[in-house]
């Protein structure tokens, strides 16, 4: 379904005329992204934090891990020397590297498998190899996407909901209209009796009223 739905956009997106139609995206591997364009590449800032979720309790498995996260930082870097001066020669030299380097066996089982699983993905995170303007990552997408949402909490727009959202189902569960309810608090006429004294008028004992 999912990929049907994706085919469904990719074709709409391949046959406007409006807008410059986009080949590349540069994302996370979320499936949904998948299709969408021509071709996609890969961010490796996410693909690396896939290693950070290992938790080695053998001390020789953690020295594996950090011994593989330095050669896999190693090739990240290389990459970025690419972009600056790509040639042919050197694009086939780091996809050779990198398939000499995730085919590592460690023993570390959890960390040979994460390496497999990057090692299936290296088209999408070699994108630049082809195309040296696309950049490794997207973090800066992501912060600019981290902003709002800082915004969203210092402006209490999930508190107000919430409290909206509460007075709302309260004045429901009491038969009150809570357009008029809100009405008279707002207009600070206070001709309604507020809800709490309609909950005790009512008798509810503490833990039989559910606001939710």
């Amino acid at each position: 379904m999912l990929l049907q739905l994706n085919a469904k956009h990719r074709r709409r997106h391949h046959q406007q005329t409006d807008f410059p139609v986009i080949p590349i995206l540069l994302t996370d591997d979320a499936p949904q992204f998948k299709l969408l364009t021509y071709e996609q590449a890969l961010c490796w800032i996410h693909d690396g934090r896939n290693y950070k979720k290992l938790h080695p309790v053998v001390p020789v498995h953690r020295e594996k891990l950090e011994e593989f996260l330095g050669v896999y930082w190693d090739c990240y870097r290389k990459l970025l020397e690419f972009k600056e001066t790509p040639t042919s020669e050197e694009a086939t030299r780091l996809s050779t590297e990198f398939d000499s380097l995730f085919s590592t066996k460690t023993g570390y089982q959890a960390l040979d498998d994460r390496i497999t699983k990057t090692m299936d993905k290296k088209s999408e995170l070699l994108m630049a190899l082809k195309h040296p303007e696309v950049p490794l990552h997207n973090n800066e997408s992501e912060l600019g996407g981290r902003a709002q949402v800082r915004r969203r909490d210092v402006s209490l727009h999930t508190k107000a909901n919430d409290t909206f959202l509460t007075i709302v189902e309260t004045a429901k569960k009491l038969g009150v209209s809570a357009y008029d309810y809100i009405y008279d608090r707002v207009s600070k006429r206070f001709r309604m009796p507020s809800l709490a004294e309609r909950i005790r008028a009512k008798g509810f004992l503490e833990g039989d009223f559910d606001t939710g």
